[in-house]
């Protein structure tokens, strides 16, 4: 792989390795996917080719060999396997990025020197993370490890793992204090390689309803020494695991949602497929009008969702103080739109949503697949628990017009950004909000329609969350906050997505022929309004009829329906 290619370079080059999804003779195609999926397997011919393309590089940075230099091209490379195979793209690469930011983000050069040979030589590395008895809530974890004379002595266990049983590493969370707080915990990366029988016990595989080739078990320590040195032992010092995630995670969920947006565009691809071939009452189902509106509003939806997801991992370069609102709002908001329009697409293609094989079996995987790979390592709840404690800030520091407005390179997607540097992330934005400041510049930018009516309706938003949000109550600014507080975040996250969307509709224009916005934005940012219950009654211009045109192009020329419209093969 020439390393002066872009990510959108490296998108189309792993496209173009994994060819035309409906050829039954291509290894790589929806019927080999589909085959391994009845299975319970991973795609081994995908995975082979994968070692070819060295995908593991894309997570690895520049400076030790590998590939990752900005979130934003990772997230193409990526989107463009999961948009042919969510499991291949989470049980062969995303896990081991996964695993390997927290030593990016606080191991010694030595420790990321080892993580780096592993993962460029082909080799997987396991997330140990949650446990099924307390979830997400990592201070709960019960993994003991306790440090000694160069060892780290390990007993109890991790449940939910995906990769575990094949991996040769494993980075555990782990309790290295009985005391209650942060400093109880401590991440250790272990070779799974060196350990024997009698130190480690493999528990047996679940089966999942959705990502069913993914190898998710458990493991049991009994007084398992492991090496503390020599590139493995505990990560970033031992008490300090917390202050990790917390910044590791933002990098993680600063790409999931983007990654996640090719499957959306993999099922809308399949139903409209399905609605410009099937005919009822002497026309198709494209010409019935609910299809057609059901149909445009996914496809703005997933153009909407891909502004936030995007502006969210280009956040980790541009804005790292800020980012853990950023990152959290995306990896709440797009899964969220994602798998609503998964449920309204199924209502298009009737009884086939349910289908196992035929032409349009993909579907039901990723319906099935997109919640699974998407819920991962922090779910919608805790999502909104990291904006909650922050909104008073942002309301007085930032909502009322005192932020300072994020800049044009936030939103320009397809231009280079410095190196990713995880050292430059901030656990708290501290009621800094570039993003939102952005929705008062496209309200003045707008001049007059729909879109101007648009803006001013989340201005007015913004103004009442400022409001609502200064006043919250000091029980209602913790993670334990009532039901209130997490409807506040979830509005919050719809205004981010509108002032993606308008940032780039400002810094990055693609107006149309006639010089109005994108009929997707259009539609798009209704959508968002309707959320909130504020919909403009002026209409949208006949933007849907527009934006149901442009998706049609799309269609035709095999282009991506996110952003990048890249040219997808057969």
């Amino acid at each position: 792989m020439n390393d002066s290619m872009t990510g959108l370079d490296r998108a189309g080059a792993l496209e173009a390795l994994l060819g035309d999804p409906h050829d039954d003779a291509n290894p790589y195609g929806y019927r080999a996917v589909l085959e391994a999926d009845e299975r319970n397997e991973i795609l081994a011919e995908g995975e082979r080719m994968l070692d070819g393309f060295v995908l593991n590089a894309e997570f690895v940075p520049r400076a030790l060999g590998g590939r990752l230099t900005q979130a934003d091209d990772m997230v193409r490379v990526l989107r463009t396997l999961f948009r042919r195979d969510i499991t291949l793209g989470l049980g062969y690469g995303v896990t081991n990025f996964i695993a390997s930011a927290g030593v990016w983000a606080a191991g010694s050069a030595e420790q990321r020197r080892w993580t780096a040979d592993l993962l460029l030589s082909g080799g997987k590395i396991a997330a140990g993370y949650n446990e099924l008895a307390h979830g997400n809530d990592f201070t709960r974890v019960e993994l003991r490890a306790v440090p000694g004379d160069g060892t780290v002595l390990l007993n109890g266990g991790k449940q939910v793992v995906n990769n575990l049983a094949r991996a040769d590493a494993a980075m555990f969370l782990a309790r290295t204090a009985d005391e209650a707080g942060a400093r109880s915990h401590s991440h250790v990366l272990v070779d799974m390689r060196d350990l024997s029988d009698e130190q480690r016990r493999y528990l047996p595989r679940f089966g999942t309803a959705g990502v069913r080739g993914c190898r998710i078990g458990g493991v049991e320590f009994t007084d398992c020494a492991v090496p503390d040195g020599g590139g493995v032992g505990v990560v970033g010092g031992v008490g300090q695991a917390m202050e990790t995630v917390l910044k590791a995670f933002q990098v993680t969920r600063g790409v999931l949602p983007g990654m996640a947006v090719g499957g959306g565009d993999a099922q809308l691809r399949t139903v409209l497929g399905f609605a410009l071939g099937r005919r009822l009452y002497g026309r198709t189902v494209a010409d019935l009008p609910h299809a057609r509106s059901v149909l445009t509003a996914a496809y703005a939806d997933l153009l909407t969702a891909d502004c936030l997801a995007m502006a969210a991992a280009r956040a980790l370069h541009v804005l790292p103080a800020q980012t853990s609102v950023y990152t959290a709002a995306a990896k709440y908001l797009v899964p969220k739109m994602l798998q609503e329009s998964s449920h309204r697409l199924a209502t298009v293609l009737g009884a086939r949503s349910y289908l196992r094989d035929g032409p349009h079996a993909i579907f039901q995987k990723v319906f099935r697949d997109l919640p699974a790979a998407t819920f991962g390592h922090a779910n919608s709840t805790v999502c909104l628990a990291t904006i909650i404690p922050q909104l008073p800030q942002l309301a007085r520091k930032s909502w009322g017009g005192g932020a300072e407005e994020a800049p044009a390179e936030l939103f320009r997607f397809a231009s280079e950004l410095p190196e990713l540097d995880f050292g430059a992330l901030e656990m708290n934005a501290r009621g800094a909000d570039g993003l939102s400041a952005v929705l008062r510049s496209a309200a003045r930018a707008a001049a007059g329609g729909p879109l101007a009516a648009l803006c001013e309706a989340f201005v007015a938003e913004l103004a009442d969350l400022t409001v609502r949000c200064a006043d919250l109550r000091p029980k209602d600014r913790t993670v334990t906050a009532g039901p209130e507080a997490f409807a506040l975040a979830d509005r919050f996250t719809v205004v981010l997505a509108a002032a993606s969307c308008l940032g780039h509709w400002l810094h990055d224009p693609a107006p149309e022929s006639d010089g109005r916005p994108p009929a997707w934005l259009v539609v798009g940012l209704s959508r968002l309004a309707a959320r909130l219950g504020r919909t403009p009654a002026a209409g949208t211009g006949g933007a849907e009829e527009r934006a149901w045109t442009e998706l049609l192009d799309r269609y035709e020329d095999r282009r991506a329906f996110d952003l990048s419209a890249l040219r997808l093969a057969g």
